[in-house]
């Protein structure tokens, strides 16, 4: 059987975190939302069903929760980098794309968002 590669999506992780270099913003926490999308071959998951030979995608999640929570950022850009260095460190992992949305930081938008993507090379 031919498989292409598994696509892991980690959906709306809703976090806490102090993101901005306006005052209020240093000094307050603010809600952001992140998505992750991991793209790698899972032919020997699919094969022999061992856990091994599958991305975990909770340990990869928990890194994230730790370092975004703990953290303290500047720029939108800065967290996302970081997020998606933290998505793409697995050797098997060949392709990742983070969002990450910060709500209310427009008046008149529900939110802004940015997007980095790592290609493995």
């Amino acid at each position: 059987m031919a498989t292409s590669n598994a696509i892991i999506k980690i959906t709306n992780l809703r976090l806490r975190t102090f993101i901005g270099f306006n005052i209020e913003e240093r000094e307050k926490m603010q809600d952001v939302v992140i998505n992750i999308e991991i793209h790698y071959p899972a032919s020997n998951a699919i094969k022999e069903d061992n856990v091994d030979e599958a991305l975990n995608y909770k340990k990869i999640t928990k890194a994230v929760i730790q370092h975004v929570e703990e953290g303290r950022f500047l720029l939108l850009e800065k967290l996302v980098a970081d997020v998606l260095d933290i998505s793409s460190q697995h050797p098997w992992v060949q392709y990742a794309r983070v969002t990450i949305d910060k709500p209310h930081a427009l008046r008149f938008a529900d939110s802004v968002s940015l997007s980095l993507e790592y290609h493995q090379t």
